[in-house]
């Protein structure tokens, strides 16, 4: 029988008792976390966001009655307990903030009584996922998960003060936008009102965000709700949030300085940690030349070397083939790993055609110097030294190579040189390395629409200084984008935007709009350029990825209060569902039933 808390006032939280409170009556709420009765002796530990506390009942301290009442307690009931703290009695518990003191209590409340949970309420929980998603608000108890919401709410509350202290105004954007195929896909909407109109849910609140500086309002931030309708993957999640920003008269510095200095700001007070500023830049160009990657793990070597002129004149066909289609030969050291096994070279091989390798090319020397080889035979032996002697290859390590098109080799390079690290261990999540991303390509060639596609957005700044080759060039223009980099991940990204009448028309022409349909996409924008507009940048961050770095978490799922899964529902609420007829009816749309369309066909 669940008993009322009237009369009752919290005094602490239970982690916030400490031996400074020895002598004083206390009252404290939580949950029971565990009940051990060793028959006249009964310890309860009570456990809230703060951390756990033991009560300790006594026979012959504690009135039978409570004693008894005690030894009733499961886990997971909530109680209300007051009482005395003392010095532990027993043996001090090194394991828990509040391990040198108990609670001698003179009052118990039953405030609601628990069925036995479906697992156990504890840290580093061994239970699946699934399970632990379905039950996400027992889940959200347990102690690692609740550090990582007080770390996600610390980060916000912080980032509000900084950006508030630097003149920016914090300043909501609509959720019910019109729909802009540019991008990933939109979740839809449908309209009550415009039978066959339908609103999408912002994928980034980026026009309005643009329009607010022709606004005049200078400098905006939010922490933005996003939404897309992709293939998830595990740091993806169809809602996530960005902390997003806009600045007025300033270019790329002014940008990456506010920035710099809100990082060191975040991760000294949250973490402890001092970043260094400034933050070292590095050219896309520089990136995937070094890592095979526009976000590289800066954290080890192993870095990418261009053997393409060493090799040019060799008999090994692989290399040769994609030399004369205008590729390269490219290779990666793994230092000391000569004598890898060749069942797991051929494990890595597979690893890299997943990334569109057709193969790899591989040397391993062993520790005498030997040289094993899968293309020795097609190379003279002066060209296997110089290839080596270009690689840093010394005895015992294992040289790997890719040949094809750049973008291929880069690709499989950039992920094998993280696989590899994986296997050696060689990623320390205690270690944060920056790295801003700076000069990307304005444009990128997709092979599936044979056109040029905006590798940012269509409003991204092209390089005064590359303008010339827009219509001659159009890949070599580079960008005014840059993207901030944390050990291999990108948090955060942005660029200098077009205020520009004529540039902002050219782009739309590069990208193959015609006028009629960039005004149809995005008129209100233009619109808005005819009178007057500051030149602008800004930046995002991806809120929740930034938290699970910070946190050292291997998923997003684990800094998200109520995430989805990889199909894009909530095991919680079971959302999406269907819904009744009447609401169909009132929005006009007719659900087309997988059997209904064979009947029609």
């Amino acid at each position: 029988m669940a008993e009322s808390m009237q009369g009752l006032k919290r005094t602490h939280r239970c982690g916030e008792l400490s031996a400074a409170q020895i002598g004083e009556k206390v009252t404290v709420m939580g949950w029971v976390q565990k009940n051990r009765n060793k028959g006249g002796l009964v310890f309860v530990d009570v456990r809230d966001r703060s951390g756990i506390i033991q009560a300790v009942f006594e026979e012959g301290k504690t009135e039978a009655a409570l004693l008894e009442k005690a030894a009733k307690l499961r886990a997971e009931y909530v109680v209300a307990i007051v009482g005395t703290v003392e010095k532990r009695s027993g043996a001090v518990n090194e394991n828990i903030s509040t391990g040198e003191i108990e609670i001698i209590p003179e009052e118990l409340r039953i405030l609601s009584e628990a069925e036995t949970p479906p697992f156990q309420v504890e840290e580093n929980s061994k239970t699946k996922e699934e399970v632990r998603l379905k039950y996400r608000y027992l889940d959200l108890r347990r102690p690692d998960m609740q550090r990582n919401l007080l770390m996600r709410s610390q980060v916000a509350t912080l980032t509000r003060q900084f950006l508030a202290e630097e003149g920016f105004l914090e300043i909501e954007t609509p959720v019910l936008v019109g729909s802009t195929p540019e991008g990933a896909r939109d979740y839809l909407v449908p309209s009550r009102i415009h039978h066959g109109h339908f609103y999408a849910l912002p994928q980034s609140p980026q026009l309005f965000k643009q329009l607010l500086m022709c606004s005049g309002c200078d400098r905006y931030f939010q922490l933005a709700k996003c939404f897309r309708d992709e293939d998830l993957r595990a740091d993806r999640q169809p809602e996530f949030t960005q902390i997003d920003m806009e600045l007025s008269f300033v270019d790329v510095d002014d940008v990456i300085d506010v920035n710099e200095r809100l990082l060191k700001k975040l991760f000294h007070e949250v973490l402890g940690v001092e970043v260094s500023l400034p933050i070292p830049r590095m050219t896309w160009q520089e990136a995937m030349d070094r890592f095979g990657s526009d976000k590289p793990d800066i954290r080890f070597g192993m870095e990418l070397h261009d053997v393409t002129e060493v090799v040019k004149d060799c008999e090994f066909v692989v290399f040769k083939g994609a030399i004369e289609n205008g590729g390269t030969v490219r290779g990666i050291n793994a230092k000391g790993q000569g004598a890898m096994p060749r069942k797991k070279i051929d494990k890595l091989v597979d690893f890299a055609k997943d990334f569109g390798a057709k193969g790899l090319a591989y040397i391993a020397i062993q520790e005498d110097g030997t040289v094993k080889s899968s293309f020795a035979k097609f190379m003279k032996e002066e060209e296997m030294t110089a290839l080596i002697q270009a690689m840093e290859g010394e005895n015992g390590d294992l040289l790997l190579f890719a040949a094809d098109k750049n973008k291929v080799v880069w690709d499989v390079l950039g992920n094998l040189r993280l696989e590899l690290a994986r296997q050696m261990e060689l990623l320390d999540k205690n270690e944060y390395k920056f790295i801003w991303i700076t000069e990307f390509p304005l444009l990128e060639w997709s092979e599936e629409q044979n056109r040029y596609t905006a590798m940012h957005h269509p409003f991204t700044m092209p390089m005064e200084e590359d303008l010339q080759y827009i219509d001659t060039d159009p890949g070599r223009v580079r960008a005014k984008a840059y993207d901030i980099v944390l050990n291999g991940n990108e948090i955060g990204g942005g660029s200098v935007r077009i205020f520009n009448q004529e540039i902002q028309s050219k782009m739309f022409e590069v990208l193959g709009f015609t006028p009629e349909q960039a005004e149809e996409q995005f008129g209100f924008l233009l619109n808005a350029f005819k009178y007057g507009v500051p030149p602008h940048a800004g930046l995002a961050y991806g809120l929740d990825r930034l938290v699970m770095l910070m946190a050292k978490e291997d998923s997003i799922r684990d800094v998200i209060a109520f995430p989805k899964v990889k199909d894009a529902s909530d095991l919680m609420t079971e959302a999406p569902t269907p819904v009744d007829q009447k609401q169909l009816d009132e929005l006009g749309l007719q659900i087309i039933r997988e059997e209904k369309k064979e009947i029609q066909e």
